[in-house]
């Protein structure tokens, strides 16, 4: 809907587009809210997708070999169970497949602006409404949620010399496949989870591949397998048996993968024995052993990635990286490595920096975190009202699906929705002292867990105080702590007067 808004009456009106709820991204969070806005009766919302397509990181990370590292009946929506995955841990182009498809069957699509960019946004104060400017035209909301994903942008590493490599370079997270490894010497800076899925695929057609590695990962067995027609023929005629894999899988990911992070004694010993058989060198298993504890590190789970490292035409080098020539990588020990193309698998950039909105003080996150990330409940803001992150500080997890942590936040924001409608409210603000007090209590958790103590360096770590990025439990303290709407945790205003929000349909 577009309104005519006089700001001044000497001057000539601006055409602004009024929304209830404005969504940034449409990835897995973003049409999750969405569609449970749609389910709850609310029409007046729109998704800005700064790309073509929805899809998020699935549909960003399309390298070779790109596939989810958790269940596929889990990594998916409670209230859309897709009955065809064809493997346990579905890969890139069918998790997109099916994000593409419950957007669209759940009339989503039509509320999405592809190729809308937030440029960035004040919050008005006498307005009670967020004033976004987006780069089709400037909207006016009274609600905005972040679903921008905590690693949505990639991380390009500082290292001298890489902008004059003459050379091809791309990010694994923005794969270029237009360009042909084959034959080529070819370089890979990282071994996160990424590159150990794409380094096996590559290492089929390269002339060479060099892998540098910075610090070791501990790995464990996919144990992925596919989904046979008869199963998934079951699935389509007995729902609940599907939902019963469903909770099976979830326990399986709580109880024995959750405990396995926070006592990975087990877990170690099966790491290392794996390990032994497959890396035969004791030169490459040493510099493949790591020397922190398991779990401190994002945990690899790949099968290919070990036995790829053993290949003739592979090297791992760990001397550090110097630089970069114009032909390729110097390293500490003095060596060139000449490489014709480098790909970087160096990850994300953590949480949403790319924000641009700015709140009740003027600031961005990006300058209100300048020391910690934080957040009440991982979802909203002190000085930032009527503001929700999904997936925000302290939401990601170690052993599971992060839908887990975004649908009971989802269900937080609808809550706040009908107690606006009840009451008549136009503005919730969380209260430092509540955001405060969570948040402490949350570093006090964190304080004695693998994360912090276990020896290592790790995107989970701020460079401070411990971690703003990890839940300290289980899925289910997360949705016990989100049940409910704790409004007397908010400041609230009465919503303005002049505002018609549009009337809310029953939902069906």
């Amino acid at each position: 809907m577009t309104v005519t808004l006089s700001r001044d009456p000497a001057s000539e009106a601006a055409a602004v587009e009024r929304v209830r709820v404005a969504i940034i991204g449409a990835g897995f969070a973003g049409l999750g809210m969405a569609i449970r806005l749609r389910q709850a009766g609310y029409e007046d919302f729109v998704v800005f997708e700064r790309a073509s397509e929805v899809g998020g990181t699935w549909r960003d990370n399309s390298y070779p070999g790109a596939a989810v590292d958790v269940r596929s009946h889990l990594y998916s929506y409670s209230f859309a169970p897709n009955p065809d995955w064809t493997q346990v841990l579905a890969g890139q182009v069918e998790l997109w497949d099916y994000i593409r498809r419950v957007s669209r069957e759940n009339g989503v699509d039509d509320h999405v602006r592809l190729e809308t960019e937030v440029l960035g946004g004040e919050w008005d104060d006498d307005a009670q409404r967020w004033r976004l400017r987006t780069s089709r035209g400037d909207v006016e909301a009274q609600f905005v949620v972040s679903a921008m994903g905590p690693l949505s942008n990639p991380s390009v590493p500082d290292i001298p010399g890489l902008e004059d490599f003459r050379g091809h370079v791309f990010h694994s997270g923005r794969w270029d496949h237009d360009h042909d490894l084959t034959g080529e010497r070819v370089g890979v800076i990282g071994t996160g989870s990424s590159a150990a899925q794409f380094v096996p695929e590559i290492a089929e057609r390269t002339a060479h591949l060099t892998v540098f590695q910075r610090t070791p990962h501990w790995t464990f067995p996919r144990l992925n397998r596919r989904i046979t027609r008869a199963e998934r023929a079951a699935y389509h005629r007995l729902p609940a048996l599907q939902r019963l894999v469903r909770a099976r899988q979830y326990w399986f990911h709580e109880l024995v993968l959750g405990s396995a992070v926070q006592h990975p004694v087990v877990t170690e010993t099966i790491s290392r024995a794996r390990l032994r058989w497959v890396v035969r060198d004791p030169e490459l298993r040493g510099k493949l052993t790591p020397s922190y504890r398991m779990g401190c590190k994002r945990i690899v789970i790949n099968d290919s990635f070990l036995p790829a490292l053993t290949r003739p035409d592979v090297s791992l080098v760990t001397d550090p990286i110097v630089r970069v020539t114009p032909h390729g990588v110097l390293t500490a020990d003095g060596t060139e490595h000449p490489l014709d193309t480098i790909v970087l698998g160096t990850g994300f950039q953590v949480m949403p920096v790319a924000d641009p909105l700015r709140g009740r003080d003027g600031d961005t996150l990006t300058e209100r975190w300048a020391d910690r990330r934080a957040a009440h409940l991982g979802t909203t803001v002190a000085g930032f009202p009527n503001y929700f992150m999904l997936v925000g500080p302290n939401t990601a997890t170690g052993h599971t699906s992060i839908l887990l942590y975004a649908e009971p936040q989802i269900e937080y924001v609808v809550e706040v929705l009908r107690h606006a409608d009840r009451h008549g409210i136009g503005s919730f603000e969380v209260r430092q002292q509540a955001q405060d007090a969570f948040n402490d209590g949350i570093r006090e958790r964190l304080r004695t867990t693998i994360w912090t103590t276990g020896g290592c360096d790790s995107w989970y770590l701020n460079e401070r105080d411990g971690t703003s990025v990890l839940w300290p439990g289980f899925t289910w303290s997360f949705r016990k702590a989100l049940r409910r709407f704790d409004h007397e945790n908010y400041l609230m205003h009465r919503d303005a007067p002049r505002r018609d929000h549009g009337a809310v349909r029953q939902p069906d």
